[in-house]
């Protein structure tokens, strides 16, 4: 089988995926892989960066060898070389005809006027795209539909609501939208921090110049609020923001939200405002898993001069577990490192530089949920009950256990606790605490069921 014939299969096989994907996803994965030719088991493509192989292999390889499995009758391997281009040099996305096709006819030339490139917005990030987003199980849905949102604005998904902890790509993924749609239309475009919403208001009223505020939210595209948990009791913030959202909604404008938590668990917050939160989509964010640590990782690796091997990048991956904010600082580390001492990062280099990192309880893949989950298990309860306001004693004495374990073995704050268990303040949690420390020096049984909980904690986060 010559390789003609397998410039004719790539081309099907591309067709197929083109149709399964859809034109974005595509060409975002495809645009860069070049079929370069076929031996008799194998077709070779050509790829700009091991980054660029990994992620293509990772994502599409079983399903391309399977549709040319299906149009040619037989297994096919695939085989990457890593070609690095110049920005010149990349080839179309989309399948085209056989070099053994007859040259057709070349048309006249048309000149076209090129667009120049759109200035910056002055309040996102140029690096805050969707193309520098790494996509794994833990964000998918999340990034699908932000990808969806930014194609249609106001149409579908709004408000659009992005909820989970620290440093998971909540703001990434929100200014990605905002980031898209500035460069591909001229949608006006606001993207503003609750806090700072509210210090804008507060001088705004102060000034009395309110028109001018109302003015500037109500009449815009495109609204991107950052870290609405903060609007949490700044009960006229959130009376303006109601009108504002109303606005937006009514002139079918796109809005997009961040928190930390779930708009169920903001407690002081007005409950047509929640509601006018809920009416959209609403997606959370977990921690990356390793396999989508490694690709970010990887991803960052790629724009820095400095190498560092994969098996550093697998090295941190495994160790670091908890967001993608602390991936990025420990990559810093070793690459500042090595610039300044000018050595090599090696694994022996980043276990040295990233013992207390690595050595960090936030690393140990434990949250405040897992050991919710243990401590309920163990007294035959819900996970729910815990985070409730049930206030029988089978209940009460449980959701103290769960707040002193997690205070003991945790860096999490007593207001982060608080916040866990249902939207707790802090001096709930240091009295759940105390009445527990009062058990154990009235209880001889109370400090050995601690050690057994914690130990069943232990083993939970082993098998995670």
């Amino acid at each position: 089988m010559d390789e003609w014939d397998y410039g004719i299969f790539w081309k099907e096989a591309m067709n197929q995926l083109l149709e399964d994907l859809g034109d974005q996803e595509f060409d975002r994965w495809f645009k860069l892989v070049e079929y370069r030719g076929g031996t008799e088991n194998g077709i070779t493509l050509a790829v700009p960066s091991a980054f660029y192989r990994d992620e293509v292999k990772r994502r599409y390889q079983n399903s391309i060898i399977t549709k040319l499995k299906m149009i040619i009758g037989k297994d096919v391997s695939l085989e990457f070389e890593v070609i690095p281009r110049k920005h010149s040099e990349v080839p179309s996305s989309r399948p085209t005809a056989s070099a053994t096709e007859p040259e057709q006819p070349r048309p006249a030339p048309v000149v076209k006027r090129v667009q120049e490139k759109k200035d910056r917005h002055p309040q996102l990030r140029e690096d805050y795209t969707f193309e520098r987003y790494i996509i794994g199980d833990n964000n998918s849905f999340a990034a699908n539909a932000a990808t969806a949102i930014s194609k249609n604005p106001g149409t579908a998904y709004n408000p659009y609501l992005i909820y989970g902890g620290v440093g998971l790509g909540k703001t990434h993924l929100m200014q990605a939208i905002g980031n898209y749609i500035h460069n591909t239309s001229d949608s006006k475009i606001i993207y503003i921090s609750a806090e700072n919403f509210t210090n804008e208001f507060i001088q705004f009223l102060r000034e009395n110049k309110m028109s001018a505020f109302k003015n500037k939210y109500r009449f815009i595209d495109v609204l991107l609020l950052d870290d609405i948990y903060f609007l949490e009791n700044k009960w006229e913030s959130q009376e303006e923001l109601f009108h504002t959202f109303n606005s937006l909604y009514d002139a079918n404008k796109q809005m997009v939200f961040t928190s930390d938590r779930p708009v169920a668990e903001l407690k002081k917050i007005t409950d047509r405002l929640r509601s006018r939160f809920e009416r959209g989509l609403n997606v959370d964010l977990q921690p990356p898993n390793y396999e989508t640590r490694c690709a970010i990782l990887k991803s960052k690796v790629q724009r820095q001069t400095v190498p560092v091997s994969d098996e550093v990048i697998a090295l941190i991956s495994k160790h670091i577990s908890s967001n993608v904010r602390d991936l990025e600082a420990a990559l810093t580390k070793l690459i500042a490192y090595t610039e300044l001492v000018g050595k090599p990062i090696t694994v022996q280099t980043a276990q040295q530089q990233l013992k207390d990192a690595f050595a960090s309880p936030k690393q140990a893949n434990l949250s405040i949920e897992m050991i919710q989950r243990v401590v309920a298990d163990h007294h035959h309860l819900s996970f729910n009950d815990l985070k409730g306001k049930k206030k029988a004693q089978a209940i009460v004495i449980p959701r103290h256990l769960a707040m002193y374990i997690t205070r003991e073995i945790t860096e999490f704050t007593n207001t982060e606790i608080g916040q866990a268990f249902g939207g707790r303040d802090h001096s709930t949690v240091m009295h759940a605490c105390q009445k527990i420390e009062d058990r154990i020096r009235s209880d001889p049984t109370m400090d050995s069921t601690i050690q057994t909980l914690i130990r069943m904690v232990k083993e939970y986060v082993a098998k995670s």
